[in-house]
């Protein structure tokens, strides 16, 4: 089986890329430049029509979005145990992951880019504000669904890589998370494993190498 995956540092891409470092998969990773519009380009959008990443292609067929993504990877794996493992639990895990991708994922990407989501009357400050303000209330239920413990089940699963990514882009987006010690104690184990180091430093060559060009 060959799997490729398109990412772009920074970008959510970094959660697949986490998981199928944990599975120990065997993939090539194609490097996608937001900035310059490499995800527009026709090449691309001959595989993902809808020019963002993540994709991953497996022997060439391709598969979009990160809940399926992270969810293919799951079930191909199953030694990795990036789900919970029996029906009840797994259907929470996809919860999750459906919450991180629609509760938490959208705001980030007003906050980041808010001229693109006024309308008429609106301002990006206000819409930043009102995103934020969002995003910290959902904060608060995760901080509430990890107190007293590290990961969101028994051991680290596919909704810890999702959470570590919208931690570390809130952070990056100057959201302050200093009074959520639960989700930060979860941000600092998640980052500590051998996988995220690895995503974590493909990423600084990434970036030091479009610095040099």
């Amino acid at each position: 089986m060959k799997l490729d995956l398109f990412y772009a540092p920074v970008a959510c891409s970094l959660v697949p890329f986490l998981l199928l470092e944990e599975a120990g998969a065997s993939f090539e990773v194609h490097v996608l430049n937001l900035r310059a519009g490499e995800q527009s380009a026709p090449a691309y959008l001959s595989l993902n029509p809808k020019h963002k990443v993540p994709l991953l292609l497996v022997d060439g067929v391709p598969l979009s979005e990160n809940l399926a993504i992270q969810t293919w990877i799951a079930r191909s794996f199953p030694e990795a145990r990036l789900l919970p493992g029996e029906t009840w639990g797994d259907c929470q895990a996809l919860s999750l992951l459906s919450w991180f991708a629609s509760g938490f994922h959208p705001h980030l990407s007003r906050i980041n880019q808010p001229a693109k989501y006024c309308g008429a009357g609106c301002t990006p400050g206000q819409v930043t504000e009102i995103a934020t303000q969002q995003l910290a209330a959902r904060f608060r239920i995760a901080e509430d669904l990890l107190a007293g413990t590290t990961w969101f089940f028994d051991r680290f699963t596919a909704p810890d890589a999702y959470f570590f990514w919208c931690c570390r882009r809130a952070g990056q987006l100057g959201v302050d998370l200093s009074a959520l010690p639960s989700c930060r104690r979860h941000f600092e184990a998640v980052g500590s494993r051998a996988s995220a180091r690895a995503v974590l430093g493909f990423e600084r060559e990434c970036t030091e190498r479009s610095r040099r060009t």
